[in-house]
């Protein structure tokens, strides 16, 4: 038969440590900063997705910008590890999405009226995100203005190479054939496929023993990828499940730009490299 209770006065976890768990991590301030408008129930849910989903983004953007800083070094064990990281919070991610799809529509309706013209379309941790993986759109940054500090980031992220741009720096000093155009160009244009880009992925893809780091590489982004879409359909499905077809609150057209999100790649070639295979 199990205890009903144990002793655990031996322990010393009762005793006050010189850093407790709740100092380190913040935690007052942290708790404190969901702050609801409504006075409904389901506000503190709304609130506290969004606000985790900003954390998670955070983790992204610091393990994505090392891991194109390894890439660039040719220094490819450590990007692999952050890579598939990312890979699994996004799987934390799309859970998020399933507890918020618990708000019915007439729950959020009681909500929706505090958030005046604040949207998730306006996260600039998101578009960052998206900046860094390669889907570049300049017409995102200006809504940022009124923040100096994130509009010059944004900004600046723009006219960074992505991580595929880096990934094919690397395949270019390999040996394979990248053309300068994707070697040398105006990073704050949106990338475009090419076929040349295509066919040294495919070599790598037909050889793998010869480029094994490469080819897992080149999965680590499909997976990347793979994840990304899936919290992209997953947010789409969530949207359209609480409020239809209304627009969003921040002027977009709601589930319909997010149902064209869901064209976009950031690693093309990797994708259609496979009908060649």
């Amino acid at each position: 038969m199990k205890k009903t209770s144990v002793d655990l006065s031996s322990e010393g976890i009762h005793q006050a440590p010189p850093m407790s768990y709740g100092a380190y991590l913040g935690l007052p301030s942290l708790l404190s900063c969901q702050h609801t408008l409504s006075g409904e129930h389901d506000e503190l849910l709304f609130i506290i997705i969004h606000q985790s989903s900003e954390l998670w983004m955070k983790l992204c953007l610091h393990e994505l910008a090392a891991a194109r800083d390894h890439v660039r070094r040719d220094d490819l064990g450590p990007a692999f590890k952050m890579i598939a990281r990312v890979a699994r919070i996004q799987t934390q991610l799309i859970q998020g999405w399933d507890v918020l799809s618990t708000m019915t529509p007439a729950d959020y309706s009681k909500v929706r009226p505090h958030l005046g013209q604040s949207s998730g379309f306006q996260s600039w941790q998101y578009r960052l995100l998206e900046f860094m993986l390669g889907n570049k759109n300049a017409a995102m940054i200006p809504v940022h203005q009124s923040d100096p500090l994130v509009h010059e980031r944004l900004l600046s992220a723009l006219a960074e190479p992505s991580l595929y741009d880096e990934c094919l720096g690397l395949l270019a000093r390999r040996g394979f054939a990248i053309p300068e155009s994707h070697l040398s160009r105006d990073w704050t244009q949106p990338y475009r496929s090419d076929r040349t880009v295509e066919a040294a992925w495919l070599a790598v893809y037909r050889d793998t023993a010869a480029h094994w780091d490469l080819y897992e590489l080149a999965e680590k982004l499909v997976d990347l990828e793979y994840r990304f879409q899936q919290w992209r359909f997953s947010h789409m499905k969530t949207v359209e499940r609480i409020i239809g077809y209304k627009p969003g609150t921040g002027g977009s057209g709601g589930v319909s730009y997010l149902v064209k999100a869901l064209d976009l790649s950031f690693f093309p070639e990797l994708l259609s490299l496979r009908t060649s295979l």
